[in-house]
């Protein structure tokens, strides 16, 4: 997977911004919860949000991308729907709370469309990025925390499949592969981590990292 260049990026001066990444069953919800508790114990705004479907806008599109009664979609369709889902969240959601120094903390962002409907669907990634920033306004977040699981390991703890859970093995190892391809290319603003590792030990490096930040 090649990753474009051309953008410049953004990364807001106040607040922090963090996001969750990793394919299906790697820990994502986990993790989030875990550093979100820890940050309020020691007096920070927390804001814990996610992709797609945390706004009313969102959980329109939510039901249509990951409901298997939704059917087939062009490729197309569905990055443009998550495309939607992720301008109506960083304006209405992402952005204010970043505004009022808030620690946003959010399972999924761009690099889930990248990973998914780039890499997944074999869409030209530079076109699905160029769509992904755009709708964002090319917001970055200070840190992307990438759970790192075999696709086979992580699809195995459900017993019922959304769409895109539902898809080939093939698939997700596609989408394996997109995250830490993307997060080798950029480590100042990644951090990769087992997800089989214990629990509490990813949560400390995590901590660890984010608190830097701070």
């Amino acid at each position: 997977m090649t990753r474009h260049t051309t953008w410049p990026g953004r990364w807001t001066d106040t607040g922090v911004f963090v996001c969750f990444e990793g394919g299906e069953g790697s820990g994502k919800s986990t993790q989030s919860r875990l550093l979100r508790e820890h940050l309020e114990a020691a007096g920070h705004e927390v804001v814990l949000t996610f992709e797609p479907g945390d706004t009313a806008v969102g959980r329109e599109l939510r039901r249509i991308v990951l409901s298997p009664e939704t059917g087939e979609l062009s490729d197309r369709t569905e990055a443009l729907l998550y495309a939607a889902d992720k301008a109506e969240h960083v304006d209405t959601v992402v952005l204010p709370a970043l505004a009022r120094g808030a620690v946003v903390i959010t399972d999924r962002y761009v690099d889930s469309t990248l990973a998914y409907q780039g890499a997944g669907r074999t869409l030209p990634v530079a076109e699905v990025e160029d769509v992904a920033r755009w709708a964002t306004g090319d917001l970055r977040p200070h840190l992307t925390v990438v759970l790192d699981l075999e696709p086979s390991a992580g699809l195995g703890r459900f017993e019922g499949r959304d769409r895109i859970e539902g898809e080939s093995l093939e698939f997700h190892q596609r989408v394996r592969e997109a995250f830490t391809t993307m997060a080798a290319a950029d480590p100042d603003h990644y951090l990769v981590l087992d997800a089989r590792a214990p629990i509490e030990e990813i949560a400390a490096t995590i901590r660890d990292r984010v608190e830097a930040l701070l």
